[in-house]
Parts: C-alpha cells; structure tokens; sequence
C-alpha cells in the first residue's frame, strides 16, 4: 500500500497521458518537444529554467526530471540550488506583494 500521493515510478507514465485523449496529449508532447528543443535559449539554459519552475509550482515529478536533467547537462549543485533560491525568492515576494490587497481591504473595512 502508498503511503502518499507522489509516487517516482509515476514518472516514468508520463507518456501515458495520451491514453484518454490522444489527440490532444499528441498535441502537448509535440508543444512540450519544442518548447525544449535549442532556440534563443539553449537546451541547457531551458534545463535550469525548469528546474526552478519546478519548485516554483511545486511538482515532486517535474523537479525529480530538471534534477536529473540539469545535472547530466552539467550544472553543479551549487547553481542548481541558486536556482531553486531564485524560485522561492520570487514566489515569496508574489505572496508578500499580495499582502497589499489584505493591507487595503482592511484600511476599507475598518474605514
């Protein structure tokens, strides 16, 4: 029996998404092929992006991915983990930036 939701082995079914819906799962791995492929950004590049993506949105699957990804393209730990901090910085201003919408709602209501 699992214990959670997130299970490394479902990774590997990721391919199966097109099982219930071929038509448009071909359509996302034909999109996903070439958001990837080298562009104005380098494969490479695109790898870290990812990776901090990943953590940004929070997605054991896609972080196990650009971890493995970002490393075998040759990033060391040390940048990997500057670009998770970059992750976090941003989604932690997101959240405290939000804080203004809290911040005039109250000076409303207490008005």
């Amino acid at each position: 029996m699992e214990n959670h939701y997130y299970n490394a082995s479902d990774l590997a079914k990721f391919g199966n998404i097109t099982e219930y819906q071929k038509e448009m799962g071909d359509k996302f791995f034909d999109w996903y092929g070439e958001v990837f492929k080298e562009g104005e950004l380098t494969a490479r590049e695109k790898s870290l992006i990812a990776l901090a993506v990943s953590h940004a949105v929070k997605c054991p699957y896609c972080i196990e991915a650009y971890t493995s990804d970002a490393y075998e393209k040759g990033y060391s730990e040390k940048q990997m983990m500057e670009a998770v901090h970059v992750a976090g910085a941003i989604t932690g201003g997101a959240t405290m930036v939000h804080g203004v919408q809290m911040m005039n709602k109250v000076k409303k209501i207490a008005m």
